[in-house]
């Protein structure tokens, strides 16, 4: 490709995968867009309905049609990507090169998410619009593709690689989660409020962090996968169509894609439902305590499991390791929603719902890799622009679609907005215009530091029960689903052989070669 054709290059050159590399390309490089995506998934869709009260308009149709249609769109980017990274062919390999590109594209859509400009709701709605598709159908879609094949593409050794899936994931569950659950709900949000100018310099430095810390991790990752084949010609490369027929007749990828989706659904509403749940089922609106608690005595577990999931994986199976979390996962979240309004207790259920999280979160893109390792084994060919293309399509239909879903529950259960107002005589007047009732009593509110007043409104019983749904009822039901999608998933079982072979397939085809 004329577009890489001077590449700088890398900083990893060794066939062994290297401490820095890890700590790095790994750990430290992928934080600065990971995080801005974590912010993004848990705060964006609020700023959508608390800053901008883009709620009820067009009778609240925009806002549950536009993620759908956008996500349609994200996914035909993804199998463009897809497409378009399995024909690249580099020096510093297929994948890497993209995410060079993808560090400013990154920045700049992200600021544009949030400079909506003052004027009629048509307006708001065109610009949230094409900023959303430019940030997740283009410059994150190049970003996330290359990023998710460095694990599968970065080496064949089951344990080294291994290693990697769970630093690459340290960086999701920690670094990210420690920010979103502590800093935001108890220092960020209760600061920022709805003033619409903060929001827009928080996530304007959170972008721009992105960018010098994707070129990190383009530095430091190396491709050793690709790199065995870079000498061979592929006089006739498969076109996706029948790379996707491939890949569906394998029933071992197929499995693992029903597995994603399903995991998917009940993660992506979860994470849409927290900020809502803790404002309003469990605490009050930013209180800067109950998000805190939530996120983090529930997500403790994640950070334990550093140390102890890896070796449990080793020693009895990823699979096995993974369907056992699963159980615990459907039971913590069946003792959240069943006392959804007791903190105590809730607590005690995101703790053991994180547990057995810890597994899937750590091993998943391993697993992921033995699947095309054993698709390459069977087909002699490898797939990976177009694998990741379909798991990246699962992974953003589902975010449109049960973004769509969640906003259609508000609208339909009558969510009310919170308001800003400049004096407690000003809320107590809008409240008893439109006959609302504040969350809290207004004598008990505090002004931010430019003496605004933030006050949300009680909700109808029924936004409550779609919230708590969201958030802890319907992962019971896709955790019971998922452990039984794993009990079919046993690649595991001969991998370690198929790898085997396909090195001697190589090393034999190389001394055809030089013959």
């Amino acid at each position: 490709m004329k577009l890489f054709d001077r590449l700088p290059a890398g900083k990893v050159r060794t066939s062994e995968v290297t401490g820095k590399e890890k700590w790095l390309g790994y750990l430290i490089g992928p934080a600065g867009a990971l995080l801005l995506n974590a912010v993004l998934a848990t705060y964006l869709n609020v700023y959508y309905t608390d800053v901008l009260g883009l709620t009820g308009l067009w009778g609240g149709v925009f806002l549950t049609v536009f993620p759908i249609v956008s996500k349609i769109l994200d996914s035909v980017t993804n199998v463009v990507m897809g497409y378009v990274i399995d024909r690249t062919k580099t020096k510093e390999g297929k994948a890497r090169p993209w995410l060079l590109l993808s560090a400013p594209l990154v920045t700049i859509t992200a600021i544009l998410l949030f400079t909506v400009p003052e004027g009629s709701d048509t307006v708001k709605a065109i610009w949230v619009m094409l900023s959303y598709n430019l940030f997740y159908s283009f410059a994150f879609t190049i970003f996330n593709m290359s990023h998710n094949l460095m694990v599968p593409l970065s080496t064949r050794d089951g344990q080294a690689r291994g290693g990697l899936s769970v630093f690459n994931q340290i960086t999701t569950i920690m670094m990210s989660g420690i920010l979103v659950a502590l800093v935001f709900p108890m220092v960020i949000m209760p600061a920022i409020g709805v003033d619409k100018g903060k929001w827009i310099t928080l996530m304007s430095i959170l972008a721009i962090l992105a960018l010098p810390l994707t070129l990190v991790e383009y530095f430091f990752t190396k491709e050793r996968v690709t790199e065995e084949s870079a000498g061979e010609a592929e006089e006739n490369p498969l076109s996706f169509k029948d790379q996707l027929r491939i890949i569906f007749t394998d029933k071992y990828m197929i499995l693992m894609y029903v597995y994603f989706l399903v995991y998917t659904v009940g993660v992506t509403l979860k994470n849409l439902g927290l900020v809502y749940y803790c404002n309003y089922v469990l605490g009050t609106y930013n209180d800067g305590i109950t998000q805190m608690l939530v996120s983090v005595i529930g997500g403790i577990p994640m950070g334990v499991g550093i140390f102890a999931v890896w070796p449990l994986a080793k020693k009895f199976g990823k699979r096995n390791v993974t369907m056992a979390g699963f159980m615990l996962y459907a039971l913590g979240s069946l003792i959240c929603w069943l006392f959804s309004r007791n903190l105590v207790i809730v607590l005690i259920g995101q703790f053991i719902k994180n547990i057995g999280g810890l597994p899937c979160a750590y091993v998943f893109m391993a697993l992921f890799a033995d699947c095309l390792d054993h698709l390459e084994w069977k087909k002699n060919m490898r797939a990976d622009g177009a694998a990741m293309s379909i798991y990246n399509i699962i992974a953003v239909a589902m975010v449109g679609i049960m973004t769509g879903v969640f906003n259609w529950m508000l609208a339909a259960a009558g969510y009310i907005k919170p308001e800003n107002f400049r004096s407690l005589a000003d809320a107590a007047a809008f409240l008893t215009k439109n006959s609302y009732a504040s969350q809290v009593a207004l004598d008990q509110l505090k002004a931010s530091a430019d003496g605004i007043y933030t006050v949300a409104m009680a909700q109808p019983d029924g936004v409550y029960g779609v919230i708590a749904f969201a958030f802890v009822g319907l992962e019971v039901f896709t955790g019971i689903a998922l452990v039984v999608i794993l009990k079919f998933l046993n690649v595991e079982k001969n991998i370690a052989q198929e790898q085997k072979e396909i090195q001697e397939r190589r090393a034999a085809a190389a001394a055809e070669e030089e013959e």
